[in-house]
C-alpha cells in the first residue's frame, strides 16, 4: 500500500492540543491524508500494549466505536478483532476486521503494534459499509520508568462515499478523543499491573 511510503513522507503539523500533537500528509493515490498522533503516557510499553491488545474493552476509548469484539486470539501477541464505527446520519455505519499483532525489542524495551484491515475474514452485515484498506501503527517508546512516548500513525479508506465535513471532522476529533481517553483507561486502577507476556515468536 501506497502508505508504506510515508515513513519519508512529509509531515504537517495539524493541531496541538493538552499535549497532544496531530500530523497529516497526502498519500499517494488517496484523497483521504494519513495521520500521526504523538503523545507522553504515564505508564510502560506493556502496559500500554495491554490495553491496546484488550479489545473487547476498547469501547471504553476509541471514538465513535459502535462494538469491538475478539475473533481469534492466536497468542498472547497477536490477534484478529471485528469492530463497528458508528457515523452519523446520513452516513452509513463502518465496520472491519483488523490483525493485531505485537512485539517488543529486547535490547531498547520500544514495543510496536500493527493493525492493519484484512479483507474477506467475515461476511458483510447489511446496511454497513466494510472497510477493506487500512492501515495503523503504534510505536511505543520508553522514556523514562514510568513514561513513554506514543507515536501512532493511520491511513483508513473509509470505502463509499462520506461528506468531506465529516471526513475532516473525525480527522481533527477522533484522535484527540482517543488520546485523551487512552490516558483515562491507562489510570484505571486494574490497568496499572497490565502487563502482557509476549511470546517468543
Amino acid at each position: 500500500m501506497a502508505f508504506a511510503a510515508t515513513a519519508q513522507a512529509q509531515w504537517t503539523l495539524k493541531t496541538e492540543k493538552d499535549g497532544i500533537s496531530i500530523y497529516e500528509t497526502n498519500v499517494p493515490g488517496s484523497k483521504i491524508k494519513a495521520l500521526k498522533v504523538i503523545a507522553s503516557f504515564n505508564a510502560t510499553p506493556l502496559q500500554l500494549g495491554a490495553v491496546i491488545m484488550d479489545v473487547n474493552t476498547a469501547t471504553n476509548w476509541v471514538y465513535h466505536l459502535r462494538s469491538s469484539i475478539l475473533i481469534k486470539q492466536i497468542s498472547p501477541n497477536e490477534l484478529y478483532y471485528y469492530s463497528e464505527v458508528n457515523l452519523p446520519w446520513p452516513a452509513a455505519n463502518r465496520d472491519f476486521v483488523a490483525h493485531l499483532t505485537m512485539s517488543q525489542n529486547p535490547q531498547n524495551g520500544v514495543v510496536e503494534i500493527d493493525g492493519p484491515a484484512v479483507p474477506g475474514y467475515m461476511q458483510q452485515r447489511e446496511g454497513i459499509v466494510r472497510i477493506s484498506n487500512s492501515v495503523g501503527k503504534w510505536v511505543i517508546t520508553p522514556i523514562s520508568p514510568g513514561r513513554v512516548r506514543v507515536e501512532y500513525t493511520i491511513h483508513v479508506d473509509p470505502a463509499g462515499s462520506l461528506p468531506s465535513w465529516l471526513v475532516n471532522s473525525f480527522a481533527t476529533e477522533a484522535p484527540l478523543k482517543i488520546f485523551k481517553n487512552l490516558r483515562i483507561e491507562l489510570e484505571k486502577p486494574f490497568r496499572k499491573n497490565a502487563d502482557l507476556m509476549l511470546s517468543d515468536n
